[in-house]
């Protein structure tokens, strides 16, 4: 029966509702009758489950609303022929698809929305002689969010192939970024042009996909190659905070790492912004940084001048290998600056190079944590080093603790070269005998903790 479907205002139906009636219009019930009180009890339930369903049909209404706006590369059947144009006609939360093609544009999105390309390989934004190939502005566009860019090439970018800025909840999934910072002076380590808000990417022109000052944003499954660096986290503009760097491959980026989590000078105001709380995961960062000598890590995590924060950063489960640099590199330059509480756990790092200038290792380095202002805090474990000369290398005047590693290279495993101690109990050392046996990884340096060991792989 139809009937059954009506609302009905009975006691077995009003549990649901939390609010049956407010305390205040409770206490005006007690000169009532029973049946009285009943009554109104169920008019109020029926008002503030009316009201609930008119939240809950203008919410439906505005996500109706959102609209899906398409680009092919004739602008034809109602599309446009223009992503800018697409994006400039978009209203918040639209979808604009693009249709399989080269476009030839600057694309700069400054509005939530989702850029959705038909396939990574032939949806193509060509961004030869213009500053970047994607631009999510949330400089010029103040508390800029939810924007989705997934499935482009984004290539030959004088600058950077895809840059966000101070932006939040922003997903880029499943790109191609090859080929950018086209306008890279190698020679004279100086890029003409770039924006004076990127305070210290002269010598690289932002890399290829660049986050500045973004937070709780996900950069996954892409594929950037071919650029001067690979990813690059900073905090040029403001904090940058809570990202995740998940399942992209990372390779051949021959002028610096293959991801850079950078604190640099601020671009206004004297006071570093800082960063912290961003997660590498499950990444492959291959061939980066082997043009130049000294030119890239694995993964870097950097500070530059005095007052730059770059703390509790989860380096986690990612492969990382023929790097010009160590896998992983922590650098702090100068006094004054904090890089405490950086984790780096369960990634498998082979055959990178030396560290160099003032951060230098005696040879090929798995992790090199160097630092003139003491680095403290840092987690080093369940990582498998192998086909280094030096698995684990320490510079700073603080304590490191590197427990539960697999230190498979043969040679030196640790290597304590600072004023600090290095705490390196219970980890394998290639052999059961340990660090004492020929066979194992041996200890080098002072102030190194090695026993116990562990008989057997972690």
């Amino acid at each position: 029966m139809k009937s059954q479907n009506r609302l009905r205002l009975y006691p077995s139906t009003l549990p649901s509702l939390p609010m049956a009636m407010p305390p205040f219009a409770q206490a005006g019930l007690s000169g009532l009758s029973p049946k009285s009180r009943f009554c109104l009890r169920n008019l109020f339930s029926a008002a503030l489950l009316i009201t609930l369903v008119a939240i809950l049909a203008v919410g439906m209404s505005q996500f109706a609303a959102a609209a899906t706006l398409c680009v092919n590369p004739g602008g034809t059947n109602g599309c446009y022929s223009k992503i800018n144009d697409a994006v400039a006609a978009a209203k918040p939360h639209d979808t604009i698809k693009v249709a399989a093609g080269t476009y030839a544009e600057d694309v700069i999105i400054g509005k939530p929305l989702s850029l959705l390309g038909e396939n990574s390989q032939t949806t193509i934004i060509d961004a030869t002689s213009l500053s970047n190939a994607l631009y999510i502005d949330g400089l010029d566009n103040p508390k800029l969010s939810d924007v989705v860019v997934q499935g482009f090439t984004a290539e030959n970018a004088n600058f950077e192939g895809i840059l966000v800025t101070d932006a939040s909840n922003i997903t880029i999934w499943h790109n191609y970024v090859l080929n950018n910072d086209m306008a890279l002076n190698v020679q004279k380590g100086t890029c003409p042009g770039i924006p004076a808000f990127e305070t210290a990417e002269a010598f690289d022109c932002g890399e290829g996909l660049h986050l500045i000052g973004s937070a709780f944003s996900t950069v996954a499954s892409n594929t950037v190659e071919g650029n001067s660096g690979g990813i690059l986290i900073s905090d040029d503009t403001a904090p940058i905070h809570d990202n995740l760097i998940s399942g992209n491959l990372v390779k051949d980026n021959l002028l610096d790492c293959g991801i850079t989590i950078a604190s640099h000078p601020p671009f206004k105001g004297k006071t570093p912004f800082g960063i912290f709380q961003n997660t590498i995961s499950g990444n492959i960062s291959t061939g980066n940084g082997t043009d130049v000598k000294g030119a890239g890590a694995g993964v870097g995590i950097f500070d530059s001048v005095p007052g730059t924060s770059n703390r509790a950063n989860v380096i986690i489960n990612n492969t990382l290998t023929h790097n010009g640099l160590p896998g992983v590199a922590m650098h702090s330059h100068t006094p004054g600056q904090n890089l405490d509480n950086n984790v780096i756990v369960g990634n498998y790092i082979a055959d990178n190079g030396p560290d160099t200038d003032d951060a230098a290792t005696p040879g090929p380095t798995g992790i090199n944590v160097f630092g003139v202002s003491p680095v403290s805090g840092t987690v080093i474990s369940q990582n498998v080093i192998d086909h280094e000369g030096y698995d684990i290398v320490a510079n700073t005047p603080a304590r490191v603790n590197a427990h539960l590693n697999n230190l498979l290279g043969h040679k030196t495993g640790v290597d304590n070269i600072g004023k600090g101690s290095l705490d390196a109990t219970e980890n394998y050392w290639g052999c059961p005998k340990g660090p004492s046996d020929s066979a194992c990884s041996s200890v080098k340096g002072s102030k190194v903790a090695f026993t116990p060991w562990l008989t057997k792989p972690f």
